[in-house]
């Protein structure tokens, strides 16, 4: 797996970390704080690093150690703006957004044989800062990242913001053709609506929606379209879904008004849920708890925690 850490100085390091428990942490020589997003099989990784301004620029780390840094070619180059992987799949293609010099979000996929960097923009996506076309969920400061965003066929998936705030899901087919959808309860003002967190090698699409009562929910997309929409529990305070399996397993987080904190879930194929709390997980609100962010067809969970001290942990965990 691999993220990144946070240290006294606040300043991030990434990491890989291999299924021994073995941590390598790089950072980016160019770099003030450096992520890393994800890893395909082969084990090269993609991620970021921003400058001295502000300005972020993606990475492909080769499994020597070797990085090799790129930008969108219209992406910004004030504070705030720049180019941000999100994402790789099997075979080394690369998706994320990038912020242009207006702060408006694009989409982009990065060629792993060519280095070509081919940008995109979902058709509804409004043009004013902070609309746009996303890969990753932004709307939550804690949710650093989702779940894979590209699958080994090349099909990637976001959601856009429209020129009045609202979220729409989108998918994206390996030749730049796009879908966009909506799940069927979702709201329509601003900060409501879709968002496609997460794809499998089938095609099948995860996220979650907010509805008119500003409440999330969580859905599943399957290849022809059908939307089927669920909460993890009754009674609690919303629903998000973050990663999918090639077995149809999704792994995400609700909020448990018992334990005032987030707690785990994983939702079977079937749709048999099984929720769970990570050891260091903190009870006293302010956004503690536990947060799965992906699943791997063994199973595996893999996310963090907000302790009571408001520290995140990594955590792993075995089915």
């Amino acid at each position: 797996m691999v993220g990144a850490y946070k240290d006294s100085s606040s300043l991030y390091h990434a990491f890989i970390r291999t299924s021994a428990g073995v941590d390598t942490v790089f950072d980016d020589p160019n770099g003030v704080g450096t992520l890393a997003t994800g890893i395909n099989t082969a084990g090269v990784v993609s991620g970021a690093y921003g400058d001295s301004g502000g300005v972020a620029h993606g990475i492909v780390r080769a499994t020597d150690g070797t990085l090799t840094e790129f930008d969108a070619a219209r992406a910004g180059t004030s504070k705030g703006e720049g180019t941000f992987p999100r994402g790789i799949n099997a075979g080394g293609r690369i998706v994320g957004n990038y912020y242009d010099s207006r702060g408006v979000s694009h989409g982009f996929v990065r060629n792993p044989s060519t280095g070509k960097i081919a940008e995109f923009s979902a058709a509804g996506a409004g043009t004013s800062k902070g609309q746009g076309t996303f890969m990753s969920f932004e709307g939550i400061p804690l949710l650093l990242n989702n779940g894979p965003l590209i699958n080994t066929a090349g099909a990637s998936v976001g959601y856009y913001v429209d020129g009045i705030g609202a979220y729409h899901g989108f998918v994206r087919a390996a030749n730049g053709t796009i879908t966009e959808f909506d799940a069927t309860g979702a709201g329509t003002a601003k900060s409501e609506g879709t968002v496609a967190s997460g794809i499998n090698a089938t095609g099948t699409i995860v996220g979650s929606y907010r509805d008119s009562g500003r409440v999330w929910h969580g859905f599943i997309r399957a290849t022809d379209g059908t939307i089927t929409e669920f909460d993890a529990t009754t009674g609690g305070t919303g629903t998000l879904a973050f990663g999918i399996n090639d077995s149809g397993a999704v792994c995400g987080v609700f909020g448990n008004t018992s334990i005032n904190a987030a707690e785990g879930f994983v939702r079977a194929a079937d749709g048999t849920f099984t929720t769970f709390v990570a050891p260091d997980a903190g009870n006293k609100g302010n956004g503690q708890g536990t947060y799965p962010l992906v699943v791997n067809d063994a199973g595996d969970v893999v996310g963090f925690v907000l302790d009571d001290t408001q520290a995140f942990h990594g955590f792993v965990r075995t089915p």
